[in-house]
């Protein structure tokens, strides 16, 4: 089986390591467009982390993968979590970022065949973090050098 989402995922890890650590709070609340910062599109990058990490737990546990039908709500949950993602302090936005990161990461590295299988068959972005964070890694850098 092709594991290269592992090592993409680790390397989209350390870019965003290496981005957060070197973030002055005063760049966490640079604006990203449309009411987003930089810390809170990073906060978001750690809560679908996490969301996606109970997931494969639960998947893990029950040997059922089954994928969530969050179509059109996906943009609600955003918008509707946005205001509170900004008001989360800059040290634990460093923190949870990369914490989160390693979680799921190290979740995915880890799961059984069987599960890996049945979630690229479905939906491959799902264990392949990496697609998620380079997007937002790329928006946030773009808009630190304008």
């Amino acid at each position: 089986m092709n594991l290269s989402y592992v090592t993409e995922n680790d390397s989209e890890r350390e870019r965003l390591r290496a981005l957060v650590t070197g973030l002055s709070d005063e760049e966490m609340a640079h604006p990203v467009g449309r009411g987003w910062t930089v810390g809170a599109t990073l906060v978001h990058l750690a809560f679908w982390d996490r969301l996606w990490l109970a997931k494969f737990e639960e998947w893990e546990r029950t040997g059922v993968v089954q994928m969530p039908q969050i179509g059109d709500a996906l943009d609600r949950m955003n918008d509707g979590m946005l205001p509170w993602w900004r008001t989360i302090a800059p040290a634990q936005v460093r923190y949870e970022t990369v914490a989160a990161a390693e979680a799921a990461d190290g979740k995915v590295a880890g799961l059984p065949v069987w599960a890996v299988q049945a979630i690229l068959a479905v939906r491959p972005r799902t264990l392949i973090r990496a697609i998620h964070r380079h997007h937002h890694l790329d928006r946030i850098e773009q808009a630190l050098t304008h």
